[in-house]
């Protein structure tokens, strides 16, 4: 290992740079130890982590041209038999055994030449494995690594499906890279969807749907990112893709593998980046549709016992320390960069990841939960080469962690100790303004603490900053919109209503959005519909339900039509992406605290060269207020949360018909000269002001 050691600078640079962690420093050298000899030995064996990450070509089902047959493997080392068997030899199980490799650990194979199956075996043919456990079991079962899963519509039961097309998909001029749009934009700006419900018909929209109706409506928002949920297969649609069953098959209940990857073609000729939210946190429990009992033992992908399953989602955890596993997953990780294009991940359940108590009933956060026994040193390891591998193949992808923990490293480079996210979700944001919204009376919100959570963040933890994901959109909570404003929206939304709680809702919805995006992180994301405040709440089809799909889509039509208020919440999301990136808001790290004004609830903050005022309170407007100016000049007010055009009452304009402001110049009691201006300080109201002198 002197090699690998050899790689190893000390001090740690994340320990030089963090006094808090020195403690912690044996640990965290030990895992960066550790990484090292892991890539070592990955290199002396496969040449390299890219060479090694591999698994998808070697197995699975594929077509070898110069034998003219068809090779299938897997790694089944509990098995006693292994048969495939499918449409192409009339479903007969035991025809076709596939015979153990020597030496190998468990690895089951089989060549179907042409002539043997008369040629049926081929792209589009229906297969299976037949699978003799070590259990003294006899399961029908779907191979690991298959590349498309497809649902009979009579019996409801799942089958793999041969997807070797014998053209191959057009890649040509596809040169994205996400990176440089958001180095371009100051940040990224993640529009997060999920393609079954982005429709509005009662139903499971599809790949090209998507790419038809839905890219275009991302593009003219102004958002350069688009986070695509439950891509790989899952057999409950409710589960909102989480509840993965096969790993390498793209869902194909929105479409064929080529319409997803037209899909991210298309995003990327509009400016577009495409990233996946990958679940490598657990697996779904599913006998006849998963990896879970693959071989008849309980400890295939997973620990053995209890230890197994995760204790709160009713699915099966990874057993991370196994070579079988990193390999299956860091290769399932090439697949989909390689195969569809994709610009990155989001890693879900990252925390339960990253501890063996997997966030339920967690310690207090401190030294001794992050760097303890607690921690699942295996997960880190697996992290940490999954982030090498995927920057190694996308140098200009990103890689965005679900941690609530906060646990120290996960966000920093490889090379200076870290796990190497480039971004965290700011996860405590959005629990902030739920409980606010639930708990706290606006005249009594404490701006001090407001601008903590915001601002709740070390230099090197790149965030995404967000109000509501599709968390806090599903069945059982409620999306900000909702929550402000309830069943108003039913009857009240159109512009003929007089309705203060529409008013109210309205304003603060645009109010949460914009001193979110622009405090709380180096990036910013909303989940679709939320832009023009979504009515309701998220509901996929169930037994509680009647199997209804009228919670399982997003009502477009409510943002098109002028006679609705939506629009402007609408209008206003467009014109605030646009000031984010046309001022690289989101890569201008802290805001500048220039007044905090308790008792007319006025948040004022310079950031990125412009001035903010938010005035919080339900009732006071203030003529000629007072504050102070980052710099003399004159400023024109450039956004208005109060214009007519966005749903306000017009009391404060922007653009060309905002007016001019001037500073004037005051020498304070302490002697220094400061530069004051006075402005209509108008409630619930925020104002962004530029200087144009």
């Amino acid at each position: 290992m002197a090699h690998a050691t050899s790689l190893l600078t000390l001090p740690l640079p994340m320990v030089e740079r963090d006094p808090w962690l020195q403690p912690a420093e044996a640990e965290l050298v030990a895992r960066a130890q550790r990484f090292l000899e892991r890539k070592h030995d990955i290199c002396r064996w496969s040449g390299s982590l890219t060479d090694y990450a591999n698994a998808h070509l070697y197995f699975g089902i594929h077509y070898d041209p110069s034998r003219r047959g068809w090779w299938f493997r897997e790694w089944l080392p509990g098995a006693r038999e292994v048969f495939l068997f499918g449409d192409f030899n009339d479903w007969e199980r035991t025809q076709f055994p596939a015979e153990r490799e020597p030496d190998s650990n468990g690895v089951w194979s089989l060549f179907l030449s042409d002539e043997a199956t008369d040629g049926r075996l081929r792209h589009g043919s229906l297969v299976k494995m037949y699978v003799h456990g070590a259990d003294g079991s006899w399961m029908d079962r779907i191979p690991a690594y298959i590349r498309r899963v497809v649902q009979n519509d009579t019996t409801k039961d799942y089958c793999g499906q041969v997807w070797e097309p014998q053209t191959p998909f057009d890649w040509e001029g596809d040169d994205y890279r996400l990176t440089e749009t958001a180095r371009r934009d100051g940040g990224l700006l993640i529009y997060e969807a999920h393609v079954g419900m982005a429709q509005e018909t009662e139903g499971v929209g599809s790949y090209a749907e998507f790419t038809d109706r839905i890219l275009p409506r991302i593009k003219e928002l102004g958002y350069n990112t688009v986070q695509l949920m439950a891509i790989a297969e899952h057999p409950y649609y409710g589960s909102f893709g989480y509840h993965v069953s096969s790993f390498f098959a793209p869902s194909s209940r929105f479409g064929t593998p080529e319409e997803l990857k037209e899909l991210v073609k298309q995003a990327h000729a509009m400016g577009i980046g495409v990233v996946m939210d990958l679940v490598h946190s657990h697996y779904v429990k599913n006998i006849n549709e998963g990896i879970n009992r693959l071989d008849g033992t309980d400890h295939l992908y997973s620990i053995p016992g209890p230890g197994g399953e995760h204790p709160q989602w009713d699915s099966m955890l990874f057993d991370y320390g196994k070579y079988e596993v990193q390999h299956f997953l860091l290769s399932n990780i090439k697949y989909w960069l390689d195969e569809f294009h994709f610009d990155g991940f989001r890693f879900d359940g990252v925390t339960s990841m990253l501890y063996h108590h997997h966030g339920v009933q967690a310690p207090e956060w401190g030294l001794d939960a992050y760097f303890g026994d607690g921690a699942n040193r295996d997960a880190i390891l697996y992290l940490t080469l999954a982030n090498d591998l995927v920057h190694s193949l996308k140098p200009h992808g990103v890689t965005i962690a679900e941690d609530v923990s906060g646990m120290p490293g996960v966000t920093v480079p490889i090379a200076d100790g870290g796990v190497g996210f480039d971004y965290r979700l700011g996860m405590a944001i959005p629990d902030f303004w739920i409980e606010y919204l639930k708990d706290v009376p606006d005249e009594e919100w404490n701006l001090y603490r407001m601008w903590e959570v915001l601002c709740n963040r070390l230099p090197d933890v790149h965030t995404v900053a967000y109000c509501e994901s599709h968390d806090q959109a599903l069945v059982g909570d409620k999306t900000i919109a909702f929550r402000l404003m309830d069943k108003e929206m039913y009857f009240c939304m159109n512009r003929e209503s007089q309705n203060l709680i529409i008013d109210r809702g309205i304003a603060l919805h645009k109010m949460i959005r914009l001193i979110t995006a622009t405090l709380g992180g180096e990036a910013y994301l909303t989940f679709m519909g939320n832009e023009f405040g979504h009515p309701e709440w998220i509901d996929f089809p169930r037994e509680g339900n009647g199997w209804s799909y009228a919670h399982a889509r997003r009502q477009w039509s409510l943002a098109e039509a002028d006679y609705l208020r939506y629009i402007d919440l609408w209008r206003f999301d467009r014109a605030m992406v646009a000031l984010l990136k046309q001022h690289r808001i989101l890569s201008a790290g802290y805001g500048y605290r220039i007044k905090v004004d308790e008792a007319n609830k006025t948040l004022i903050y310079e950031q990125a060269g412009l001035l903010f005022v938010f005035n919080w309170h339900p009732t006071a407007s203030i003529p000629d207020y007072e504050l102070p100016a980052p710099s003399p000049g004159k400023w024109c007010v450039v956004l208005s949360s109060d214009a007519t055009r966005f749903g306000g009452q017009g009391r404060v304009t922007d653009g060309a018909q905002s007016g001019e402001y001037f500073t004037s110049a005051r020498t304070d009691g302490d002697g220094i000269t400061r530069h004051y201006m006075r402005i209509y300080n108008v409630s619930r109201t925020a104002l962004v002001f530029e200087r144009v002198d």
